[in-house]
């Protein structure tokens, strides 16, 4: 690299950003494909340097598919480019622009992400209610409108026992038919016209996710966590993945399948960031400042699913986030802020309001009730552990039998027989989504349905104050249907979370935990009315007013249960009070979810996505985890004394382009540690595999590829005092007066990161999360000995995980 002279305060940096122009003599071009080796002609005779010397430059740096980033060398590239263009803001107006532009690109890009993400989640929401109220039946006088906007303006307006519109305006399926006639041949077709619309609502979602865009299943959230701590997916954040997981959500969730839309709602945000990073090139060329912008989109995802920006960010800083600077905060903060507001006006819920469950009551809790809030916590964790061993039981065995081979029968199959189980039951026949927001409500004075059929209730100003009596038959009915609802949930979405077809698990947990914890609080009110002189319910109730809340036990069960299968705390209390504006219930909110916490770490290490992340193999080191065995580097490192095999590396002087690329040929390593020589393997730098094919497929380089052609790996300084060293050692003799030297020195990284083969592997573990390495060399008393890279301390981690022995390793 050349510094100007107006440029000479400015350090050289080697890890510079691509260049967009290669200039030769006086000819200017630009640089294709072709040109990414630039070879320095200056003061040259036909392409050949006076002392027969050649300089290589390479002008463009890339990851390949499924490789991790250098973070270290990506943060340390954007600074240089920050400083070389705040040093050419004193020489023109235009410059000074472009740096204002570059200060405030990052608030501009969040802006669009979030913008886009809650124009989205609208869309999403508005056509999921419309497919999924179509397997019911149509507005035949406004198709486009879903039930319940249908019967809005109707004057004869009527709820079943579950709370279902009924009107003279939405038409049933049997009504389409001309079947007006209540019967068995009436509930017969609406039988079979259900299980047909879910069939084929799965059948589209399963076949757009094969066709079109394979990397739109699942909820995507363990793949985000993976390229947030470092790791390339190429096409999984791409527009296609955007538009068919879009779709794809909708379907899938309107087929009745035992999954939700929530979840994947991420992986749509961070799509929109990927996209728009692209336009600003600070971040569509920095893989690792792109990741500050995914990070807030990550945010701006749970902000729109559920209209609780506070609790986005924490979600983006504990559970998905590897490197979350103190600037991304307040990014984070201001992208969900900006998909919240955009969800709220276009009030795709039609309740005014930018969240799904939203409460009307504050009934104080009783302090005895903490008993059975923790009981939903013990319930919560046993049951996260219960679902987590059994999905990755299935999951694998889908991997490894022919039932992964024939994705489509399975999911056609699975929508089939969820379909035939769950429409006899009204509770399970409704979305999850209509079913928690029944469950988190407080009886009113107008209800008259199962859940409220409380005889002797009192009423005040319209709503209940408290149920004060002996619950009817209607409760003992939906208390039945509800437990039935239950295990048929708990059963489905074993097999359903993993199918090819956008999925998320948080709305099913939550109805799980829901339907739970209703149950719970309707036998703990029933316990508190019929013994109110009990010790525990004395201080708290009376005859006159009851101390119970059902509504508030459905909502501390749909966080426990959450809390099991995923493991949030913090982030999940605030999600919760966000969702449900229960601001008044943080403490047993709170409470649930520690103990969720406590008892499912006791049987599974881990949540869901964690656990997602193993089985798929993929490369992410988490920075929570502790690592309590006493081993050194040298029990990881590869090759180990053991093995029997050798390192392979590359010398400073000597290689010829035949040695290079036989090297190539026989390994796949990313990089390559140069050393002085073989006799002498002191390291002096890495090369990356990217960069050798480069040179050795450029057409520049084509006519210097004969034997004699010798490439040195070192700048012309380093190269005169390693020459000198080894001359009084044992000289290379293929540097004859006849070689053709050509110097690729910039290719080479000089600050590559060595431990010491005694180095503890807690130290290295370490330096490898909180530095983001892609690997590090190990030497002994300075000699080259092997390498260490994440995916041989993950394999390590794993290894002694199950050995689950502490072995201390001696010097030998």
């Amino acid at each position: 690299m050349f510094v100007t002279d107006e440029q000479s305060f400015l350090p050289v940096n080697p890890f510079a950003e691509p260049a967009t122009t290669m200039t030769s003599g006086n000819i200017t071009h630009h640089v294709t494909d072709d040109d990414m080796i630039d070879i320095d002609f200056q003061n040259s005779n036909n392409g050949r340097l006076n002392n027969g010397v050649m300089n290589v430059d390479l002008v463009n740096t890339h990851y390949d598919d499924f490789q991790t980033i250098d973070w270290l060398k990506d943060l340390m590239r954007d600074r240089f480019r920050h400083r070389l263009l705040r040093s050419k803001t004193h020489q023109s107006l235009l410059n000074k622009i472009l740096m204002y532009h570059d200060a405030w690109s990052g608030w501009l890009c969040v802006l669009l992400v979030g913008l886009s993400a809650g124009v989205i989640a609208a869309v999403i929401d508005i056509g999921t209610n419309w497919i999924s109220h179509l397997k019911h039946g149509i507005c035949l006088n406004a198709f486009w409108l879903n039930r319940e906007q249908c019967c809005w303006a109707s004057r004869n307006l009527q709820y079943t026992n579950v709370n279902t519109e009924e009107c003279t305006e939405w038409f049933t399926w049997p009504q389409v038919f001309g079947t007006y006639k209540a019967g068995f041949g009436q509930y017969l077709l609406s039988y079979i016209m259900y299980i047909f619309w879910s069939t084929t609502f799965a059948t589209f979602a399963v076949l757009l996710v094969k066709v079109f865009a394979p990397y739109a299943c699942g909820s995507g959230i363990p793949e985000i966590k993976t390229i947030l701590g470092g790791f390339i997916i190429r096409g999984y954040l791409g527009k296609w993945t955007l538009l068919i997981k879009s779709i794809g959500m909708m379907c899938a969730t309107s087929a009745g399948l035992i999954l939700g839309k929530e979840g994947p709602f991420v992986h749509i945000a961070c799509c929109c960031g990927n996209i728009f990073s692209y336009l600003f090139p600070k971040y569509g060329r920095n893989e690792a400042k792109k990741r500050e912008i995914l990070s807030a989109a990550a945010a701006a995802g749970v902000s729109v699913a559920f209209g609780a920006p506070i609790g986005g960010v924490l979600f983006s800083l504990e559970e998905v986030s590897y490197y979350f600077p103190y600037k991304t905060l307040w990014r984070s903060f201001f992208c969900a802020m900006v998909g919240a507001l955009v969800v709220r006006s276009i009030n795709p819920y039609g309740n005014g309001h930018d969240i799904q469950f939203s409460i009307d009551y504050s009934v104080p809790w009783a302090s005895f009730e903490l008993l059975p809030f923790i009981l939903l916590g013990i319930l919560g964790g046993l049951w996260g552990a219960f679902f987590i061993k059994t999905n990755i039981w299935w999951c694998r065995f889908r991997k490894t039998s022919r039932l992964g081979q024939h994705t489509i029968l399975e999911v056609v199959g699975l929508a089939l027989i969820t379909a035939f189980i769950i429409y006899p039951n009204p509770y399970t026949r409704m979305s999850m989504s209509e079913l928690i927001k029944r469950l988190v409500s407080q009886c009113r004075v107008e209800d008259m349905i199962d859940l409220c059929d409380y005889p002797s209730s009192q009423f005040i100003n319209g709503k209940s104050k408290g149920s004060v009596g002996l619950a009817g038959p209607g409760v003992h009915r939906a208390i039945w249907q509800l437990f039935f609802a239950l295990i048929v949930q708990v059963a489905l979405v074993t097999f359903t979370i993993g199918v090819k077809v956008p999925s998320g698990l948080i709305i099913p947990s939550m109805s799980i935990g829901a339907i739970t914890g209703r149950i719970i609080g309707i036998i703990t009110e029933q316990l508190a009315i019929q013994n109110p002189t009990f010790a525990l319910f004395s201080h708290d109730c009376s005859k006159e007013e009851n101390c119970v809340t059902p509504a508030l036990y459905a909502i501390v069960g749909a966080c426990a249960f959450l809390g099991g299968v995923s493991k949030m705390t913090i982030s999940l209390v605030v999600i919760m009070f966000e969702l449900t504006g229960g601001l008044t219930y943080i403490v047993p909110l709170m409470a649930a979810a520690m103990t969720a916490k406590w008892i499912g770490d006791g049987f599974v290490r881990g949540g869901i996505y964690d656990a997602h992340i193993e089985l798929n193999g993929y490369p992410f080191l988490d920075n929570k985890e502790e690592f309590n065995f006493t081993t050194t580097a040298s029990d990881v490192m590869r090759p180990r004394p053991e093995q029997h095999s050798s390192l392979a590396f590359l010398t400073q002087n000597g290689m010829t382009f035949p040695d290079v690329d036989n090297l190539l040929k026989e390994t796949t390593h990313t990089s390559y540690p140069v050393v002085v020589s073989r006799e002498q393997p002191y390291v002096v730098g890495q090369v990356q595999r990217r960069d050798l094919q480069f040179i050795l497929k450029s057409q520049k380089m084509h006519r210097y590829r004969s034997s004699s052609s010798v490439l040195q790996f070192t700048s012309p300084t380093e190269a005169t005092i390693n020459s000198d060293y080894e001359s009084d050692n044992q000289p290379d003799q293929r540097l004859t007066t006849n070689s053709e030297v050509i110097q690729v020195g910039n290719l080479l990284d000089q600050a590559p990161f060595i431990v010491t083969d005694q180095t503890p592997m807690e130290t290295v573990i370490d330096l490898f999360r909180k530095l983001g390495l892609r690997q590090a060399f190990v030497t002994r008393n300075g000699r080259l000995r092997g390498i260490i890279t994440k995916k041989d301390i993950l394999r390590h981690i794993q290894q002694m995980s199950s050995h689950q022995t502490e072995t201390t390793y001696l010097d030998n």
